[in-house]
């Protein structure tokens, strides 16, 4: 995937020279002034934030104290693009937490060479990050980057009026096998799960996390309610058909639950992030209570049926 810039600007003129420059190799967003740029860049989350300083309303001084201020658009380098040349601008922008500077005119090595440096800057902090997020057991991301990677799904969904689809899994009775076969034995059990998800989740856009313990979660993209279920029943069905081997070359069997949520959270406005995992909880713990080896989803103003039975 390309990296994302935002470039705000007032004048149509900039933004259509910064867009020639950069349109081959990153995906952009534009904004004409800074109550769009801030909109943006909080449901976007773009790599990078092109700003210009001399704008009305709010100048990009203001935005960069904005974007500073929130948890989400902190860490995105900000780039001033700006015709002023003061050392009393450039301290005040630096001071605010802007990355660097491209004066006004465009150069086009100029601007290419300062997002670069930017990017590679990036590339090296999330190599960094990258160990914090995954699951040491399994190799998959942890519950850290899923609650992450789901409020930028969740923001992109807004942006672009589309569905989130959420699959919550837990292996069925997995102390009781524990219990038998051993905690070693049982790892084994989880690293396999883990690999059949990932193995039929493949779109880049799409997110396998261990929840905890024996659990999981899957995010899905622009996935609505029927295509969650049909992704939910492939991985139990997958993972009923598996035989899992143990360390000691006994075969097993293991069974999972599911619970599976989809929503637009563009068009249901008054339902949040903490409703929706709620409500895929609530359809996980319907599939336990039906018997197990199931997968249940929230449908209908949060009716549970049964797609397995």
């Amino acid at each position: 995937m390309k990296p994302t810039v935002l470039i705000v600007d007032d004048e149509n003129i900039n933004l259509l020279v910064l867009e020639k420059i950069l349109n081959e190799d990153y995906t952009l967003y534009k904004a004409t002034n800074g109550t769009d740029a801030l909109r943006l860049a909080k449901r976007m989350k773009p790599d990078i934030v092109l700003l210009d300083i001399m704008m009305p309303g709010l100048t990009g001084f203001d935005v960069i104290k904005e974007l500073k201020s929130a948890e989400r658009t902190r860490d995105i380098p900000v780039i001033y693009v700006t015709g002023l040349d003061s050392d009393d601008d450039e301290e005040k922008g630096f001071l605010l937490g802007a990355a660097d500077y491209i004066s006004k005119p465009f150069s086009t090595g100029v601007v290419k060479s300062r997002i670069e440096n930017q990017i590679s800057s990036i590339k090296r902090i999330r190599e960094l990050q990258e160990k914090n997020i995954t699951d040491a057991l399994t190799g998959i991301h942890n519950r850290r980057y899923f609650n992450t990677t789901l409020d930028d799904v969740w923001a992109r969904a807004l942006d672009t009026n589309t569905s989130v689809g959420f699959i919550i899994l837990d292996i069925d009775h997995f102390k009781s096998y524990n219990d038998r076969y051993g905690h070693l034995n049982g790892d084994i059990v989880l690293q396999e799960v883990a690999q059949i998800m990932t193995q039929r989740i493949q779109r880049a856009t799409d997110y396998v996390a261990r929840w905890g313990g024996e659990e999981f979660a899957i995010i899905l993209s622009n996935t609505p309610i029927e295509g969650a279920a049909v992704v939910a029943e492939d991985i139990r069905k997958l993972i009923e058909d598996h035989v899992f081997v143990l360390g000691d070359g006994t075969e097993t069997r293991a069974t999972v639950s599911l619970g599976v949520h989809a929503v637009a959270p563009g068009v249901e406005t008054d339902y949040d992030l903490v409703s929706f995992l709620s409500d895929a909880d609530k359809a996980l713990y319907q599939a336990k209570q039906n018997g197990r080896n199931q997968t249940s989803l929230v449908y209908d103003d949060l009716a549970k049926w049964n797609l397995s039975s």
